[in-house]
């Protein structure tokens, strides 16, 4: 049995989306390693608490302006910050 054409649509789409999704996580994560190395050589905290907050809430704002739930896209910014601040320790221990 073949494939509904408009599911197989559908389907291209998100695989497209999620594509480009890891494309943009990872130019996010280049860049924000070399913030942390930046950081690391000027000895400067791995984490930046009021900057993360005010992040959070511009995109909690964007989420609602989109139609998607704040709450998920706040749970989703606090798992890559806390990735990012993981890489940023890390090259403050590379440098010590």
């Amino acid at each position: 049995m073949s494939e509904d054409p408009v599911l197989a649509g559908y389907r291209q789409s998100i695989d497209n989306i999620d594509a480009a999704m890891i494309h943009i996580l990872a130019e996010r994560f280049r860049i924000t390693q070399a913030v942390g190395a930046y950081k690391a050589a000027h000895q400067l905290p791995a984490s930046d608490p009021g900057r993360e907050e005010r992040q959070i809430a511009r995109l909690r704002a964007l989420a609602v302006d989109a139609k998607l739930d704040p709450e998920f896209s706040e749970k989703f910014l606090r798992f890559i910050i806390q990735e990012v601040i993981r890489h940023h320790e890390q090259a403050a221990e590379a440098r010590a």
